[in-house]
């Protein structure tokens, strides 16, 4: 991908400081420990630079869009000038819009609600299920998973060149993510816009993985949407963003109808109503705006460009290395990859353990250690299915019986890290793999509400 890797001399800079970084848990084993947040990719704990900004903000909360009142008027300042932050973070092009949403799922159903009559969707059965599933009413092509960075050019280039008749009149989309949620590996963004755009489509990046760990410039992609999600980008409170090409935007129905959406409303002589809606991104802003929400994802966005992205960069990557070579030093341990060892990637690592049921592992980190992962098929059951070639585990069975030796596992377990992981934290994690995978847990587990839990009523292991 363009994105690429800071440099190996680029300077270090320490942990992010985050809200919960001194939050204490309690052991099955008896006693408390710090938690071990390690579950950045399903959502990354907020950063205390957020939550400070928020607060100072909060007394002074009001309407947006909506008042001639002096707090009103600084809340509407504030959701604009968030929105020009948002798009400088983003390096968009001077006629991009930034709509707001409530997440990465949220934006890209807006875009498909947009897309025009008789269009096109292309996609990878790799996508998470946020970029998979939300083109339920147009005419979708998924592509199989491929296995090398050109292998995935390649496979794209040839499903659109296989568009028939006269593909050039009709309208086609290319949605890709720009990092894995199972696998933390980058993909050729630039070379898929570019075989996208070659081919008459346009592409849609999800970059709810990438842009919390890199840089994402959408003029420098040359892709023509990116969505993404504020709590996994340190900022919490369910908002999100999409933005890029308005044309689409502007010309499709809104995508919830009400206030803040239309410009003019009038009853006609018939008895019907006459709507005149905007062309702006407020067209697809209807209702009260989440204000709290979108300020913490400016806020997110300043703080991660002031902090220097090389420099993150930079020590995530040690951090990648570190946790790659810990669990490479434990036979017992298979990590999950589409592209192979070499490709580059963020701070998300999924595996299995050879012999232990994937649930039972992961809440064994946690009862056990205070180490917080995940464990499934993260909202990407194709992917994880290929990768471990099996049918998935229904969720929940983490008193189903362990997998044999050299048996395929069933789900997997998934950890993720980011600008506010300290390196106890991961010292910690590898250290608990090593001592379960070679002594075993000393508490049995059992299934719960859909979790699994320790067995309080069992004896101890």
């Amino acid at each position: 991908m363009s994105v690429s890797t800071a440099a190996v001399d680029q300077s270090i800079c320490a942990p992010l400081p985050v809200l919960g970084a001194d939050v204490t848990v309690p052991l099955v084993t008896g006693g408390d420990v710090t938690y071990a947040a390690l579950d950045y990719a399903a959502s990354a704990p907020a950063l205390q630079r957020v939550w400070d900004d928020v607060a100072a903000y909060a007394p002074y909360y009001g309407s947006v869009h909506r008042g001639a009142g002096y707090l009103s008027q600084l809340s509407t300042d504030l959701f604009e000038s968030s929105r020009v932050t948002v798009a400088e973070f983003l390096g968009c092009r001077a006629d991009d819009q930034v709509v707001f949403t409530r997440s990465t799922t949220d934006s890209l159903n807006l875009l498909a609600a947009a897309l025009p009559a008789g269009c096109e969707v292309f996609v990878f059965e790799t996508e998470h299920h946020a970029s998979l599933l939300p083109w339920r009413d147009a005419r979708v092509t998924y592509l199989d998973a491929p296995h090398t960075p050109a292998q995935a050019v390649a496979t794209l280039e040839e499903a659109l060149a296989g568009r028939a008749p006269s593909p050039r009149s009709r309208p086609a989309l290319v949605c890709v993510t720009g990092a894995s949620n199972v696998t933390g590996e980058l993909w050729p963004v630039k070379e898929l816009a570019a075989a996208a755009h070659a081919h008459g489509a346009r592409i849609v990046l999800d970059a709810a993985q990438l842009a919390p760990h890199h840089p994402v410039d959408i003029a420098e992609l040359d892709v023509d949407w990116v969505a993404f999600s504020g709590h996994k980008l340190y900022a919490p409170f369910g908002s999100g963003v999409l933005a890029g090409r308005t044309d689409w935007l502007r010309d499709a129905e809104p995508y919830l109808a009400g206030g803040g959406a239309s410009r003019k409303v009038a009853r006609r002589a018939d008895g019907g109503v006459d709507v005149e809606w905007h062309t702006t991104a407020a067209r697809h802003e209807a209702g009260s705006p989440n204000v709290i929400g979108v300020y913490s994802i400016a806020s997110a966005c300043k703080a991660l460009t002031e902090a220097g992205f090389d420099r993150l960069v930079a020590r995530e990557q040690q951090l990648v290395s570190r946790v790659r070579e810990g669990l490479a030093d434990v036979p017992e341990v298979r990590v999950l990859s589409l592209f192979g060892d070499d490709a580059p990637r963020v701070g998300v690592i999924s595996f299995v353990v050879e012999g232990w049921n994937s649930s039972h592992f992961a809440a064994a980190l946690s009862a056990e250690y205070g180490i917080g992962v995940r464990d499934g098929l993260f909202c990407a059951h194709p992917l994880v299915r290929t990768l471990l070639g099996s049918e998935p585990q229904d969720p929940g069975e983490c008193g189903a019986p362990e997998a044999a030796p050299g048996e395929r596992s069933l789900n997997a377990i998934r950890v993720s890290f980011g600008a506010g992981t300290p390196d106890e934290h991961v010292e910690r994690f590898l250290g608990a793999v090593r001592e379960l995978v070679g002594k075993g847990a000393r508490w049995t587990y059992r299934t719960e509400d859909g979790r699994c839990v320790p067995d309080r009523g069992a004896a101890q292991v």
